[in-house]
């Protein structure tokens, strides 16, 4: 039995249903399901074998997982956005009080580069960042997932897309999370877990409709055409197989995250892929 963890979000469940259900392998899979900053906190203590996380996370955890091909969330048009309601005329500036999905996410360290460090950043768990903004709790917050779909309907304004700056400032996809094995489980075996995702994902794409109820029993929203849109957006070429590509902007991320003082340099020298099997 191997236990792995991963996020409600539609793009882990599309990608991880098949694999947890599969009876045909020797080792069966124990799925748990957490909020990513939960996975995040988790990873610290090298809690599960295999894991999702945000890359900021990972970086803080290179000396206890290494990343996998296949499962990544990396993209362009998909990244992190400060919001406000609509109304509020308040500007990110230096100092500002703002919202984040967890101190770990990947959406605070895109945030902190942007800003150079200067934000306060107040953690509050992703689907709690809109109504926090709704009721005037709070006058910034960076929202994720399925939120982006839903924001403006919901009354709140774009005051920065985060990934948009990302990649006009280095031309690279958005690196957002990952599917990381824990270094101590035997090199093949991490290999063998890799090609059964992989499967998975591919087996993903006949939709069954049971796979489709898995998904909206455990999506945050449960409007249809906001999961699909979800799935089409995280679920892409860099999720199949990160390549020369993903490999470059997640190093990229990490360089730059050292660079600035937001990663220990201590850490540094691990080798942050799995890579292919030869």
């Amino acid at each position: 039995m191997i236990s792995i963890a991963y996020s409600p979000c539609p793009n882990d469940t599309f990608l991880f249903y098949h694999l947890v259900r599969d009876k045909s392998q020797n080792q069966e899979v124990k799925e748990e399901l957490w909020d990513v900053e939960n996975l995040n906190e988790f990873a610290k203590l090298g809690k599960y074998p295999v894991t999702k996380i945000s890359f900021a996370a990972y970086f803080s955890v290179i000396d206890k997982y290494i990343l996998l091909e296949t499962g990544s969330a990396l993209g362009r048009g998909c990244g992190p956005l400060v919001v406000r309601k609509k109304g509020n005329k308040t500007e990110l500036k230096e100092g500002s009080s703002i919202l984040v999905p967890g101190q770990l996410t990947t959406a605070n360290l895109l945030l902190s580069l942007y800003t150079n460090g200067t934000q306060v950043s107040k953690p509050l768990r992703y689907d709690k960042v809109i109504p926090s903004l709704l009721s005037g709790e709070a006058d910034l917050g960076v929202i994720i997932h399925e939120e982006r779909f839903t924001y403006e309907a919901r009354g709140l304004e774009k005051v920065i897309d985060l990934g948009e700056w990302w990649e006009t400032y280095t031309g690279s996809p958005i690196p957002l999370g990952a599917i990381a094995i824990r270094r101590d489980i035997p090199k093949e075996d991490a290999f063998l877990f890799q090609d059964r995702l992989r499967d998975s994902l591919k087996m993903a794409y006949t939709e069954p409709k049971e796979m489709f109820d898995y998904i909206r029993e455990n999506s945050q929203n449960k409007e249809d055409a906001v999961i699909r849109s979800h799935i089409d957006l995280y679920v892409n070429e860099y999720t199949k197989a990160l390549g020369n590509e993903g490999h470059k902007a997640i190093s990229s991320l990490y360089e730059r995250a050292i660079a600035a003082g937001f990663l220990p340099k201590e850490k540094n020298g691990y080798p942050l892929f799995l890579g292919e099997r030869n």
